[in-house]
């Protein structure tokens, strides 16, 4: 029977093959994958991205001006400055809606 050390030795031992034979197996993936694209013409932007938003880079319409200097906010966000000092003055928000 193996001791509680010998495990844990095998165990890192195993854990380093595996991220070796996983490394291997990736470059042989990324390879295979390239060469498709190749054969088939395909570009990055043909494939989209997962991780990319469908909303961003939209604009949204502003919620929000100030009537003196015209500055504007879409209510999305952080607040600005202009209009937390307008609320602090005891001023609402909604004082402020575009109509």
């Amino acid at each position: 029977m193996s001791s509680y050390k010998e495990l844990l030795n095998q165990i890192e031992a195993l854990k380093q093959q595996a991220e070796s034979q996983r490394k291997s197996e990736i470059a042989s993936v990324v390879a295979d994958i390239r060469a498709k694209m190749q054969e088939y013409g395909i570009t990055l932007a043909d494939l989209g991205s997962a991780r990319s938003s469908r909303t961003k880079g939209t604009t949204v319409a502003a919620k929000y001006r100030h009537p003196n200097t015209g500055d504007t906010w879409t209510g999305r966000g952080k607040m600005p400055k202009w209009l937390a000092a307008e609320v602090a003055t005891g001023k609402h928000k909604e004082d402020f809606l575009i109509v």
